[in-house]
């Protein structure tokens, strides 16, 4: 089935179920996909739906953190069970540890010496990552790895 039929039916189950949280993530998602597609003037395909989602759950996590200090915990709560809806939409998440047997392999690959490497490594690294780990860890990682030597 592909990304966008499952989008469809589980809005649809979500409007039956009347479960709000799941109503409102599953909206702004095809909200998301629908401006997408105006932009791009062609229907999406799964990795263009999945860049749409992935979009979706970093503002996800920037709303968060902004809620949080600012102390609406009403707010965290509601926007952490609309990016648990979201994350059902992306493929299964890499480990720390499997980021960073990647970004080792990236950087002897490059023959990167140190933190001037960064850019080079991230350049052959996230198209390998993409979709599968959030960019701001992959970029922590690479940092502490060329900090190190």
């Amino acid at each position: 089935m592909a990304l966008k039929d499952k989008l469809s039916a589980d809005l649809k189950q979500a409007m039956r179920d009347r479960d709000e949280n799941r109503l409102v993530a599953l909206r702004l998602l095809r909200a998301g996909i629908v401006n997408e597609e105006v932009e791009k003037q062609h229907p999406l395909d799964d990795s263009e739906i999945q860049a749409v989602v992935a979009r979706q759950v970093k503002q996800r996590r920037e709303s968060i953190e902004a809620f949080r200090a600012g102390g609406r915990e009403d707010l965290v709560k509601q926007e952490e069970a609309q990016l648990r809806v979201l994350m059902e939409y992306l493929p299964q998440q890499m480990s720390r540890e499997e980021i960073e047997a990647a970004a080792r392999e990236a950087i002897s690959e490059v023959g990167a010496k140190g933190p001037g490497d960064l850019g080079a490594v991230m350049r052959v690294l996230m198209p390998r990552l993409k979709g599968r780990a959030e960019g701001s860890l992959v970029n922590q990682v690479v940092r502490e790895l060329l900090g190190a030597r």
